[in-house]
C-alpha cells in the first residue's frame, strides 16, 4: 500500500493554479507555422564581450561558491551603474546582493518582510510572479486596478487604500510595467514618494527594464526613498542575458543583511561564471542596450499604428517591449477564448490580459521581442482574422 501525501503539504499551495501563461504557451507550440509574439525576454543575443568573458571564467576554472551577497567587484559594478544611470547609490559591500536574477529577488524580498496576515497592495495589471509568492508567504495581496487612469497607479487612491488597511507591509511598482510597457515619470513618482513616506511599508521596485525606455529617461523611486525602496534590477533585458539569471537587490544595509539570509538559504550564491559576464556587462558594456533598445522603438511605433488600423487600441507603451491592446468590439471578448481562437484560426499566438491580474480583461499582451517579419506576418494573419471572425455583441 502506497502513501499519498499530497494532503499533507503547505495550505496555501490549495490557493494556487499553474501558470496560465506557461499552459497556454506549451499548447500552441504545437500549431505548424505559428508565429509567437508571447516571449517576455530579449530575442537578441547576449553581446559577444559579455559572452567571451563567461567563456574565460568559465576556462579559468571560476566554477566554486562566492560570497554569497556576489563577487565584490560585481557589486561595486552594479552599485557604478546605477549611480551613473540613475542617480541612486548603495554600498556595494553592504547594500547591494547580487541575485539569481530578478525572480529570486522578488521571493527573497517579499519571503523576508511577510509575515502571516500581512497584506502587499499589487497595482494591476502586473506580472503575476507577486502574487503567488505573497500567497505563499501567508500575507493578502490587495489589488488595485489601473485600467481606469492610464494603467499607473494614482497616488490618492494608494493613499485612500493604506489608510484603509493597517496590515499593509509593502507596495509593489514594476516599471516599466509588463504588460502593459507604461512607466512612471518624475512627478507621478514623487507624488507616490510623499504617500509611500508616510507609511511605515516598503516600496517594492521592480526595475529591471530600466534600459528599455522609449522617449523618456528612466527616474527610479529609490532616488526620493532610498530609505523605503528596495530596488530589483539586473542584466536580463538590459544586456539579453535571460538565461543567465543574474538580477540585483538593493536597499539599505540591515534590511539587506536580513534578506541576504533568506537568499543564502535558498541559493548559497549566484552562479560564479555568470557573475563575471555580468560584471563585464556592467563595466565594460553599461550602453550595451543601446542598440535594442532602438530596434525595439522601430517596432513598437510600427505595431502601434498597425494594430490601430485594424482596431486595437492600447495604452501608451513608453518601455519595456510590450503592448497591451484592447480586443476590438465585435470579436470574442474573453481574452483567454480570443487567444486560444486566434491561435488556432490566424497562428498567431498571443498572451490573454486576464494573466494579469484585475483590469487585464479584454485586453492581449502582445511582445515585439520578435523579428519585423515576424511582426508584418502577425499583423496580416490578424487582419484578416479581425475581418473573418466578427461575433455578435457578447
Amino acid at each position: 500500500m502506497t502513501k499519498d501525501l499530497s494532503t499533507h503539504m503547505k495550505t496555501e499551495l490549495a490557493q494556487l493554479q499553474p501558470s496560465g501563461i506557461l499552459a497556454f504557451n506549451k499548447e500552441i507550440s504545437t500549431i505548424p507555422d505559428i508565429v509567437k509574439l508571447t516571449l517576455g525576454e530579449p530575442d537578441f543575443n547576449t553581446p559577444e564581450h559579455v559572452k567571451q568573458a563567461g567563456i574565460r571564467s568559465i576556462e579559468a576554472d571560476h566554477s566554486h561558491y562566492t560570497n554569497s551577497a556576489g563577487e565584490l567587484e560585481l557589486r561595486q559594478a552594479a552599485a557604478t551603474f546605477l549611480a551613473n544611470k540613475y542617480d541612486v547609490h548603495y554600498d556595494p559591500e553592504s547594500e547591494v546582493l547580487v541575485t539569481a536574477g530578478a525572480t529570486e529577488a522578488i521571493y527573497s524580498a517579499l519571503t523576508a518582510i511577510l509575515n502571516p496576515g500581512d497584506a502587499v497592495v499589487i497595482p494591476t495589471p502586473i506580472f503575476p510572479l507577486y502574487i503567488p509568492i505573497t500567497i505563499l508567504n501567508g500575507a493578502k495581496p490587495i489589488f488595485i486596478d489601473t485600467s481606469a487612469t492610464g494603467f499607473v497607479l494614482d497616488a490618492d487612491k494608494l493613499d485612500e487604500v493604506l489608510q484603509a488597511n493597517s496590515n499593509v507591509k509593502a507596495v509593489v511598482l514594476n516599471y516599466p510595467n509588463n504588460p502593459t510597457g507604461v512607466t512612471y515619470h518624475r512627478e507621478a513618482l514623487q507624488k507616490l514618494a510623499k504617500v509611500i513616506a508616510k507609511y511605515d511599508i516598503f516600496a517594492i521596485c521592480d526595475e529591471i527594464y530600466s534600459e528599455l525606455t522609449y522617449g523618456t529617461t528612466h527616474v527610479s523611486l529609490a532616488e526620493f526613498l532610498p530609505d523605503q525602496v528596495l530596488l530589483l534590477n539586473g542584466v536580463s533585458k538590459s544586456h539579453a542575458m535571460t538565461g543567465w539569471r543574474i538580477g540585483l537587490l538593493c536597499g539599505p544595509k540591515a534590511v539587506v543583511t536580513q534578506i541576504g539570509k533568506v537568499h543564502q538559504f535558498c541559493i548559497t550564491c549566484a552562479t560564479a561564471n555568470a557573475q563575471d559576464a555580468a560584471l563585464e556587462a556592467f563595466k565594460n558594456g553599461p550602453d550595451d542596450g543601446v542598440k535594442m533598445r532602438a530596434a525595439y522603438q522601430e517596432r513598437r511605433d510600427y505595431l502601434v499604428k498597425a494594430l490601430g488600423d485594424i482596431g486595437f487600441t492600447s495604452a501608451a507603451p513608453d518601455g519595456a517591449f510590450y503592448l497591451f491592446a484592447k480586443i476590438p468590439a465585435g470579436l470574442i471578448q474573453n481574452s483567454a477564448d480570443f487567444c486560444y481562437d486566434l491561435a488556432k484560426k490566424a497562428k498567431v499566438a498571443l498572451i490573454a490580459g486576464s494573466n494579469f491580474g484585475p483590469g487585464g480583461e479584454g485586453y492581449v499582451r502582445i511582445s515585439y521581442a520578435a523579428s519585423m517579419a515576424d511582426l508584418q506576418k502577425a499583423v496580416t494573419r490578424i487582419g484578416a482574422y479581425v475581418a473573418d471572425n466578427q461575433v455578435t455583441a457578447q
